[in-house]
């Protein structure tokens, strides 16, 4: 699908607003740690939060063996053997998982999920190199130096998507790394989201001062929360951003839809005890959505997250075996 102006200038400004919040990060020293915050998220149960880790992200495909060799032969990355059940992505920490569909699973930028992304030190050079390959981009290299009230700035930092086979959107940007690094959402209310993320999961990071409204040539860009959980940044967006940046997409529609069945059906967390965990979620209002079950040696369950994100809650964290 080729972009219209008005959608590319929103994408070039949100990678640009996302590679901000990365580099501020790097500057103080804490990125993989908790950044500091402009305001904590209340945390009265704090204790009662059990340890948790990023796990996977789960895609849907036609053709999972094909997804494995793209995702692997592109990216920092390595074919594994999952929990002994199932050929995955293997990524530094964490997985990539896939279920075979019969037919190509919706992508439209209309749930709560937007994209995925792993780093690049050069990304002139990783350009080139994913051209090379065969990639294809739904938005080709950009130079977005001079967002963020840096003007005049040039050949700074750069972005790029790669669409899979599957039409998955996976960002390469600017940074000191080349690692799977990040998770970009969209939610009704960010602020929310972010609290929820904190608060279940003890994810770090930021919330802003106020949930005003932020424009930037007529694109709202905030309230938007960056919060770190391991070594996966989990960036936070308005849906309003959406609506506007892929209004094609968003035709007869008003609501996030749910994640599932979707290109990227649900992304998971790890804890050392499943049972005790699911206890606590539940007291806490979470929605169970499928009850725990175990298959040989992996025990899991589903529940609800915010903005009708499906979520996997696992025993036993992320390893390559």
């Amino acid at each position: 699908m080729k972009p219209t102006t008005e959608r590319r200038f929103a994408t070039f400004l949100f990678a640009g607003v996302a590679i901000f919040f990365a580099l501020l990060l790097t500057a103080t020293g804490q990125a993989s740690q908790e950044a500091k915050p402009e305001q904590k998220a209340a945390e009265p149960n704090a204790a009662a939060i059990p340890e948790s880790h990023f796990h996977h992200l789960h895609l849907n495909t036609p053709d999972p063996k094909a997804a494995i060799e793209f995702y692997t032969s592109r990216f920092d990355s390595e074919p594994a053997r999952f929990a002994g059940l199932m050929d995955a992505v293997w990524a530094q920490k964490s997985w990539m998982l896939f279920s075979k569909v019969s037919q190509p699973p919706a992508w439209e930028l209309t749930s709560a999920i937007w994209h995925f992304g792993w780093g690049a030190e050069n990304m002139k050079a990783e350009y080139e190199r994913q051209l090379k390959l065969g990639s294809k981009f739904f938005e080709p290299l950009t130079d977005i130096s001079d967002i963020g009230g840096n003007a005049g700035a040039k050949d700074l930092f750069y972005y790029a998507y790669v669409q899979s086979p599957d039409k998955a959107l996976i960002e390469l940007n600017t940074a000191g790394h080349h690692r799977f690094g990040h998770l970009h959402l969209f939610s009704a209310d960010p602020v929310s989201a972010g609290e929820w993320y904190m608060k279940h999961f003890g994810a770090k990071g930021r919330l802003p001062r106020t949930r005003d409204s932020r424009f930037y040539r007529g694109f709202q860009i905030g309230p938007s929360v960056s919060l770190m959980l391991d070594n996966v940044n989990l960036i936070i967006f308005p849906v309003e951003y959406a609506k506007k940046a892929y209004a094609d997409h968003w035709k007869g529609k008003t609501e996030l839809e749910s994640t599932k069945g979707r290109v990227v059906d649900h992304i998971g967390f790890s804890f050392e005890n499943l049972p005790d965990a699911l206890a606590k979620l539940r007291q806490a209002g979470v929605k169970v959505t499928d009850e725990m079950r175990t298959i040989g040696k992996l025990k899991f369950a589903f529940i609800e997250g915010p903005d009708k994100i499906r979520i996997e809650v696992i025993e036993g964290h992320a390893q390559k075996e």
